[in-house]
């Protein structure tokens, strides 16, 4: 992501003059004769510049006189703003740093968020359209309850299914109540949670 300017130019300006006072490339008694030099050294305007050296000339580095340029006036006062103005460089990076990662959060949790609702939706959507898909299960000569009914079964009461059709050959019954007698090749149509269709598996082959 791309950050902003946030410390202003004629401060940075005024930050690097300061670094080239305090490494001794310029020294105490030197003297700028123009703030249009120092514009044209950083690529600034004039009034960038104007307002770099009045920041160095009210802390004491320079002296700014009208008509006689800028005289470097102390080592130690470039040393001392560079030391405040590199603490808070740092602050500012640090609190830059940390609204950028809360913004990343942010957006990661609004991601978040709009799939857990997608995903609900589609739940929603799948479960009311499947609401009424029975479960079926085909009776073959594995089954432990060939030729007894529902009722002797007691088959709802050991499953939790309800049974709604029966395929009987090309023959469907529906509701077939009770009494309906499990054959081998018939396939039950019933209903329940989905628990249930391990329950009846269980139920027609132990």
């Amino acid at each position: 992501m791309h950050m902003q300017r946030t410390t202003p130019r004629y401060q940075e300006v005024a930050a690097d003059f300061a670094a080239k006072i305090a490494e001794g490339n310029y020294r105490p008694g030197d003297r700028i004769y123009a703030r249009s030099a120092l514009a044209s050294q950083y690529g600034v305007s004039a009034e960038t510049a104007r307002r770099a050296i009045c920041v160095l000339s009210d802390l004491g580095v320079v002296e700014a006189v009208k008509g006689s340029g800028v005289t470097i006036l102390s080592v130690e006062k470039a040393v001392e703003f560079l030391e405040h103005y590199n603490e808070a460089s740092t602050i500012m990076a640090l609190k830059e740093e940390l609204h950028e990662s809360i913004s990343k959060q942010k957006e990661e949790l609004d991601r978040f968020a709009a799939a857990i609702d997608e995903l609900t939706e589609k739940a929603e959507r799948y479960r009311a359209a499947n609401l009424f898909a029975p479960y079926k299960v085909a009776i073959d000569k594995s089954c432990t309850k060939l030729g007894k009914n529902l009722a002797e079964t007691n088959f709802w009461h050991h499953t939790g299914a309800t049974v709604i059709a029966i395929m009987q050959g090309d023959e469907l019954i529906i509701s077939p109540g009770p009494y309906a007698v499990l054959t081998e090749g018939s396939v039950l149509y019933y209903y329940g949670e989905q628990k249930c269709v391990e329950r009846v598996h269980s139920f027609l082959t132990k």
